[in-house]
């Protein structure tokens, strides 16, 4: 089955339309629906909530910050949610942090009353300045968390970056910016919780939610509700797309919904509308990096130094990992033998941000690839070669000190992308026919640009041993396999590839076997939907746990018996139950220091290459992608047709960041553009032609070679485009010791005030 495309397991559901998502689960006896009253200023102190006595509130539930702290109605439970920092309250209570903080809860059967009940409620509020950029939080303008506003930082040095500068042929630094994304997710977050009387007597609690990690929201519920392991309860629906804005975001939905059906006593429906969605939840972190490279005078890169801050927002939420994952892919694809990264995390007074397709890489490769295309500018090479020659491979070293030794893909990926693309022959082209154009007074220019990045596959460092992820795979009768996962389907084909692994592990056909719903309560804890981590780390232990099951019934066999009759019978054996639960173990080579941050950062890579051609408007500056070629390491491919799948909507992602997307704040801390109308995202109308090539170097250590796709797309395509919009413009005779575009989003009007500001 490894390397096969067969039909998607959920394809016909959602086709035809019976998938069932949340709002389309059938209302529950006395259901409440449910809404948020949040803070409209970005900084303050809450001194009262008052409610309009001229409503009628008296079919309407109202829960506050008090409720989670009431020792009757939530006894040993507290108002925190439960991540890597409990920073975060379920409810402010006095202190406001951001502009749509949650404040009071609402629950009324009637859904229309609901939200008329929540511009009844008038909240008493002590403005104080927020802090709205990176810069402001770094001066200490104001400061909003802890000392001096730094939620995180790490440091990485190999070498002696700042002696081996002074001994290069060229030393270049640039300056580089990036911004929010929302990830737009299909389907906006939304829950149903209900509280019921366990067997045991126990209050008990289930949450059906559109979200990718249950067991984050399992935690979530036990810290805010005192709850034992087994007396909460947390179930995936059908989920309409997360791109990590469903991993840590739906355990603030679910402790709302829950805090509300708990003090009605009824289940609590909430479904946020786009609105909502999009200014209350977390966003892709901006960035700020300066990147110096010293390099001799044939090119040779020899040192970096990277200086990098993300905006984290009000509260630590997942910034360290986001954070953790840009500092260690800063300095990019490229060997030098001296490195030194400096990276900081500081709150601000927006949402907190968090967890985005590629997490922190997509912002710092955005830095190191744009310098790459400045150098090779300086020293007038062409961008593909310098790439070439400074590219890592086999036996090179980090900026953390890790050896690559195994599965190293990235001159592969180089090598397939510029002959698809026939890289030099049709950048020539391009200038012959911009001069052509020239000529003839037309008023738009073709570029060709290039970008080469490689991604981490899995939890950092010691992250999976910590983690000890566990799949269990079942016997059930007539020889069939049941695989029990935490791993969430979003959309990518979890279901369906797991279903190949098994099927590939076990020998068992892919029509006898079955993936369980992920619930808590029926399935071990995988770790979260996350890293890129799920058919390299969970997959390689479904395989393992499919196995060990089919060697079982193997030895119970008789000669001319099927597997199912020997299946049968080793369950009436055995008593009924056969199950293989499976923990992870990262291979035995991968060592990593948390303290100096030195080692093996990722048991592997995978590895890409992008190159975009585009036609810009020399009037408006308008940019449209008309082709793009890319080349991917993906180690083995389990489903091809699934795999490039996610490959081109990553990077039709990545262009929406880079040409389309701009997250607008006022002032106060608003988003002056939180509707699908105004924040505009690429759609198959954007989308190039795309010539996507899978290139296999297969990783020892996961299933049949395969190793992490799903975030790689993501980092590279905003530097190719920016680097084809310099090739467009290069008759302008722009200046070769800088970037003319170093900042993203690469809009018309940001494209036309830099070339303005250049060629003055």
């Amino acid at each position: 089955m490894i390397g096969q495309n067969v039909p998607r397991t959920d394809g016909l559901a959602k086709v035809v339309g019976t998938a069932r998502y949340i709002d389309d689960v059938p209302p529950l006896e006395g259901e409440l629906w449910g809404v948020t009253v949040r803070s409209p200023v970005a900084r303050g102190v809450l001194t009262k909530i008052e409610l309009d006595p001229s409503f009628d509130w008296s079919d309407v539930t109202v829960a506050t910050a008090d409720d989670l702290e009431d020792p009757k109605l939530n006894p040993g439970g507290v108002n925190l949610v439960a991540l890597i920092e409990e920073d975060q309250p379920v409810l402010a209570k006095r202190e406001l942090r951001h502009m749509y903080e949650p404040i009071v809860l609402l629950a009324c059967a009637d859904r229309d009353k609901a939200e008329r009940a929540r511009a009844a409620v008038k909240l008493h509020i002590d403005p104080l300045p927020p802090v709205l950029s990176i810069d402001d939080a770094l001066a200490k303008k104001h400061v909003v968390w802890g000392k001096d506003n730094v939620l995180k930082r790490y440091r990485i040095r190999r070498g002696d970056v700042d002696a081996a500068l002074k001994d290069c042929d060229l030393v270049l630094t640039g300056t580089y910016r990036t911004h929010h994304q929302e990830q737009m997710y299909i389907e906006p977050q939304g829950v149903i919780a209900r509280w019921f009387q366990g067997a045991d007597g126990a209050e008990q609690l289930k949450v059906l939610g559109s979200l990718q990690c249950p067991y984050y929201v399992h935690k979530a519920l036990k810290k805010a509700f005192a709850l034992k392991d087994d007396h909460a309860h947390v179930e995936q629906t059908v989920t309409g797309g997360g791109f990590g804005g469903k991993e840590e975001y739906p355990s603030l939905v679910a402790l709302h919904a829950s805090l509300l059906s708990k003090k009605s006593g009824k289940p609590v429906r909430m479904i946020y509308g786009r609105k909502e969605d999009i200014e209350a939840t977390t966003k892709r972190h901006p960035s700020q990096c300066t990147v110096t490279i010293g390099c001799k005078k044939d090119g040779t890169f020899v040192a970096v130094k990277v200086d990098c801050a993300m905006d984290g927002g009000a509260y630590v939420t997942l910034t360290p990992v986001v954070l953790s994952r840009g500092a260690l892919h800063a300095c990019g694809a490229y060997k030098f033998q001296h490195n030194a990264v400096d990276a900081v995390a500081v709150a601000t007074s927006t949402p907190p941000n968090g967890a985005f397709r590629g997490f922190g890489a997509p912002q710092t490769i955005w830095a190191i690839e744009r310098h790459v295309d400045a150098v090779a500018r300086a020293l007038g090479r062409d961008p593909e070669d310098l790439r070439r020659q400074n590219l890592f491979e086999e036996g090179d070293v980090t900026a953390t000190g890790q050896v690559l030794s195994v599965s190293v893909g990235g001159r592969p990926c180089l090598e397939a992308a510029t002959r698809a693309a026939d890289w030099k022959a049709r950048r020539a082209n391009i200038e012959r026919f911009n001069e052509r154009l020239a000529r003839e007074g037309k008023r738009v220019r073709r570029g060709l640009g290039i970008s080469t990045f490689m991604h981490g596959g899995g939890f950092t460092g010691s992250g999976e041993r910590r983690l000890k992820g566990k799949v269990a795979v079942d016997l059930e009768p007539g020889g069939r396999l049941r695989v029990r996962s935490a791993s969430t389907d979003i959309g990518q084909g979890t279901e369906t590839v797991f279903r190949q692994i098994a099927a590939s592990a076990s020998g068992v056909r892919i029509e006898d076997i079955a993936v369980e719903v992920p619930c808590t309560t029926n399935v071990p804890d995988s770790g979260p939907t996350v890293a890129s981590r799920t058919v390299m780390v969970v997959g390689s232990i479904v395989a393992k746990a499919a196995a060990e099951i089919a060697e079982r019934v193997r030895e119970e066999s008789k000669p001319g018996e099927s597997f199912a009759e020997a299946g049968d019978r080793l369950l009436r054996r055995v008593g009924g139950t056969v199950s293989s639960l499976q923990q992870y173990e990262p291979p035995v080579t991968v060592a990593f220091d948390e303290e100096t941050y030195t080692g093996d950062a990722y048991p592997c890579f995978s590895w890409m290459c992008d190159v975009a051609e585009v036609e810009v408007d020399l009037d408006t500056f308008e940019t449209r992608v008309v082709k793009w070629w890319s080349a991917t390491d993906v180690g083995r491919a389990i489903h091809p047709v699934l795999c490039a799948g996610q490959v081109e909507g990553g990077t039709l992602q990545a262009i929406g960041w880079a040409l389309h997307e701009d997250l607008v704040w006022r002032p106060d801390g608003s988003i002056a553009n939180a509707r699908m109308t105004n924040y505009i995202v690429p759609t198959a109308v954007d989308a190039p032609p795309f010539e996507t090539i899978l290139v296999e170097v297969p990783f020892p250590h996961g299933p049949g070679g395969a190793k992490g796709v799903g975030e790689l797309p993501m980092d590279g395509g905003a530097p190719a485009i920016a680097s084809a919009i310099e090739h467009a413009l290069a008759e302008l005779k722009l200046p070769t010791d800088r970037a003319l575009l170093p900042d993203l989003p690469l809009l018309p009007e940001r494209v036309f005030e830099r070339v303005m500001k250049e060629t003055a």
